[in-house]
């Protein structure tokens, strides 16, 4: 190590902090993660320990194929092997993009070390004709607007020029801005690293006071899984209702705490958000973006908010509980952050359904549907796989109408493989230029957290795993009561089980590599998509080495 130009005394029973970067000119969202990395260096070199920064799996949504999900665990499995394998006594976690934070914990919580996260922060706002937009959410909004012909593609392409101009993550609700905040929600990080932009000289302080702090966290022992207890799950299930969250955090907190062995089910999204209303007005369940969320007081500001129902005994690594945060919180604007008593929109979080098409569980978010859609029964529009629904969506002959339920199957973990956000289908062309905005949709898939719309997610079991879902055809009618948490295919059962006896898998991508490894023993989203063998912890110890 001394080739590197370290003195004598920094191995002299310093603290060795880990700096796991997923910095990656391949990944938009983690440009900037190498400065920050040297201030995170800066306030553990004063704070007395020896920083080393380590590189780590890269996993930008906009760029890896066919689905960055597909890698969330082999993220885990690297960063669970380098920081047990090295010599280091705690870890700061750089990452930002949806996976990275999710992958990068699961890796850290099984070897358990003092931990603490530093995010990367999201963009900027965008900006388009003299108004703010949304990455993601004004995404879906602009393709369909094109596809219907009301929006020019000279118009399109100049709102994609001034939709990203900084570094950082979405700058919506959407899954990486979700996932930060319910993480400072856990007490994972520093007060106000989910909110602050990226460019902010404030993330640079954070990122410094961060450094500082994991050697304080390693010399009192803090480990991850002294913070990550289920009271910090809770405080993330209220957080994610009252935000508006992305419905990918279900299954990212879902796989993280089987890696800690804290009890979570699906039920407790649902039990603990149902009374929690939406406080954050932010696209796409709002109207605002994160850098207002940033100044009107961000995650402190909704915690405030949620005062009475947070489990305020909970501890950070700030060494402050979260009530503590919470109490020395304030909102400087109600039209962003609202009061419990005066909130943005009704019980929002995720609802939990099921029924004969969900024997394991589906969810939808709610505050991202149109009210009308939420009790509905209509016949389904079947679409086998992603390439049949891309071939026929748009096809003149398809008998869809506004009445309609669309199916997509085979894409969940196994039938993809790696469940992307394809959930949120397109409309198919002829009822976009009719004026129609919004169908039920039904898949086995994943959607972004930017996206919106009424659409039921994560069916489980998965059509690929021999689940009711494999067994919808165009025609059927299909029963979905959103207050009453009920999805059911109405088919005789009788017919149902002849279909079934008919039935094969695909497995059509999965013949080797990792990709044969995911497919043979990853989990059903009920239970996060975790590889199967990769639940629990192995600790830190290295019981032989070979120096």
């Amino acid at each position: 190590m001394k080739n590197q130009g370290l003195p004598d005394d920094v191995f002299d029973g310093r603290p060795v902090i880990g700096i796991c970067n997923t910095w990656s000119e391949l990944a938009p969202c983690h440009g900037h993660l190498r400065e920050l990395a040297e201030h995170v260096k800066r306030g553990v070199w004063e704070a007395g320990g020896l920083p080393l920064e380590f590189p780590a799996m890269s996993l930008g949504e906009t760029q890896v194929r066919p689905t960055a999900m597909l890698f969330r665990n082999l993220l885990a499995m690297e960063v669970e092997e380098s920081i047990r394998a090295n010599p280091i006594d705690g870890v700061v976690l750089l990452g930002g993009c949806d996976k990275t934070t999710p992958g990068q914990l699961m890796g850290a919580a099984s070897v358990d070390l003092p931990t603490i996260v530093v995010s990367a922060g999201p963009m900027l706002n965008g900006k388009f004709k003299g108004r703010s937009i949304g990455s993601g959410t004004d995404v879906w909004r602009f393709s369909e607007e094109a596809r219907a012909g009301t929006m020019s593609m000279k118009d399109f392409l100049s709102a994609e020029a001034g939709m990203s101009r900084s570094s950082g993550t979405c700058m919506t609700m959407g899954t990486a801005s979700t996932v930060a905040s319910l993480i400072e929600a856990m007490g994972l990080c520093l007060p106000h690293n989910a909110a602050l932009p990226a460019v902010d000289a404030r993330r640079r302080t954070l990122s410094h006071l961060s450094g500082r702090r994991i050697v304080e966290m390693v010399r009192q022992d803090v480990r991850l899984s002294h913070i990550a207890t289920r009271a910090a799950f809770e405080n993330a299930i209220l957080a994610h209702a009252a935000i508006g969250g992305s419905t990918n955090a279900v299954i990212h907190l879902l796989a993280l705490a089987g890696r800690l062995g804290v009890p979570l089910t699906l039920e407790d999204f649902d039990a603990l958000g149902r009374e929690t209303p939406l406080l954050v007005n932010l696209m796409p369940s709002g109207a605002f973006l994160m850098e207002e969320f940033c100044y009107a007081g961000g995650v402190p500001a909704v915690l405030r908010s949620l005062r009475s129902r947070i489990r305020g005994d909970a501890m950070t690594v700030s060494g402050h509980t979260l009530g503590e945060i919470a109490d020395a919180a304030e909102c400087y604007d109600s039209e962003v952050i609202a009061a419990l008593d005066k909130p943005f929109g009704p019980s929002s979080g995720v609802w939990v359904l099921r029924g004969n098409l969900a024997p394991q569980g589906a969810i939808i978010k709610p505050s991202a549907a149109t009210p009308a859609l939420l009790r509905h029964e209509g016949r389904a529009i079947v679409f086998e796989d992603i390439e049949d629904y891309k071939k026929r969506l748009d096809d003149p002959d398809l008998p869809v109408d506004e009445t309609s339920v669309m199916v997509l199957k085979a894409c969940g973990p196994k039938g993809y493989p790696g469940m992307p956000e394809v959930g949120n289908m397109a409309l198919p062309g002829k009822l976009l230029a009719r004026g129609v905005r919004d169908l039920v949709r039904i898949s086995d898939a994943r959607m972004s957290g930017t996206a919106y719309g009424t659409v039921i997610l994560h069916v489980s079991p998965e059509s690929e795993a021999g689940g009711p879902l494999g067994l919808v055809q165009t025609g059927d009618v299909i029963r979905f009561d959103g207050p009453e948490r009920t999805l059911d295919l109405l088919v005789d059962e009788r017919e149902l089980g002849a279909r079934r006896e008919a039935w094969r898998p695909t497995q059509r991508y999965a013949e080797r590599g990792w990709a044969k490894l995911y497919v043979d023993t990853v989990q059903q989203a009920d239970k996060g998509c975790d590889l199967d063998f990769l639940v629990g912890s192995s600790g830190d110890e290295v019981n032989r080495e070979s120096h």
